[in-house]
């Protein structure tokens, strides 16, 4: 397998005895009624390392879906076949992706609808907004792009979406940048909500996705802890986000279709044992919530 390289068949069928394992996995993970998925940032070293190998691993563990992040943008279409090929092979299936700004215009925002539509994409996320956005109006412009994005991909069955960091639950002037960015942009435009950094800057969880329904189409299940040895360390469902509250709204209001599980911060060598535990606490908080 060469690293970063293409998706062989022969390292797939190297994997394939895992299948068995993967299919009793996705069948406990698909009693919620929501699909779950990791975000591939979670387990990034050992994506570096051997793609092929940890989308194998990531279906062994019982995950269904997959997002890709922003290296996936240097792949050409021949890359991004194999990988389609290797995650039909194993299941899973790849809804959105996470981008860089300069990917929702020009040359780059038509390079990632080649890719995501041969992922099978339909929804290209804005991870992280332009830097020094320090004003109401610049706020307002970024809308503006997000629109322009919204509308261009329209034709392609995709919608565009932004990932809320800690930033954008601060006031600017008395209003919120992720008000300022839900009120100027389409209704079909995804607020792809990051649960851990909406509770680390003090925000309400609950009452954006009440406040925002049908739009919070895709939601990042990363958890955070206050304390100075705990912050985004804590593995999903061990800090203080109020997840089945946050699950009742994401399924009766929000429009949820997806989750991710994201963990950012792992042991070294780790990223595999943090991701399998995630989802493990994800598992036991859903069945309890169901009563065993």
């Amino acid at each position: 397998m060469r690293k970063n390289g293409e998706v062989t068949r022969r390292r797939f069928l190297a994997t394939a005895g895992m299948l068995p394992l993967a299919a009793a996995a996705l069948q406990a993970a698909r009693q919620s009624g929501v699909p779950v998925g990791l975000e591939l940032y979670s387990v990034r070293t050992e994506l570096t390392n051997d793609l092929s190998g940890t989308l194998a691993r990531v279906a062994e563990m019982g995950y269904e879906l997959v997002e890709f992040y922003s290296p996936y943008l240097k792949w050409t279409p021949v890359m991004a076949r194999d990988v389609r090929r290797q995650l039909d092979d194993l299941g899973l299936r790849c809804p959105s992706t996470h981008n860089p700004a300069a990917a929702f215009s020009g040359d780059m925002l038509e390079h990632a609808i080649e890719l995501n539509a041969i992922l099978g994409s339909r929804m290209i996320i804005m991870a992280s907004p332009p830097p020094k956005l320090e004003t109401v109006d610049a706020w307002k412009q970024l809308a503006e792009t997000c629109t322009a994005a919204t509308e261009a991909l329209r034709p392609h069955g995709m919608s565009a979406g932004f990932h809320n960091h800690a930033v954008e639950w601060r006031p600017i002037d008395g209003q919120r940048p992720m008000d300022v960015l839900a009120a100027g942009t389409p209704r079909e435009f995804v607020l792809q909500l990051d649960v851990g950094t909406c509770v680390q800057a003090g925000a309400d969880p609950v009452a954006w996705i009440e406040a925002n329904p049908g739009r919070i189409r895709s939601m990042h299940c990363k958890d955070w802890g206050a304390g100075d040895d705990r912050g985004y360390a804590v593995a999903f469902g061990e800090g203080d986000a109020p997840w089945m509250r946050i699950f009742d709204a994401a399924e009766s209001v929000g429009g949820i279709e997806h989750y991710y599980i994201e963990q950012e911060v792992s042991p070294p060598g780790g990223q595999f044992a943090m991701a399998e535990r995630c989802l493990a606490n994800y598992r036991q908080l859903r069945a309890g919530a169901r009563g065993g």
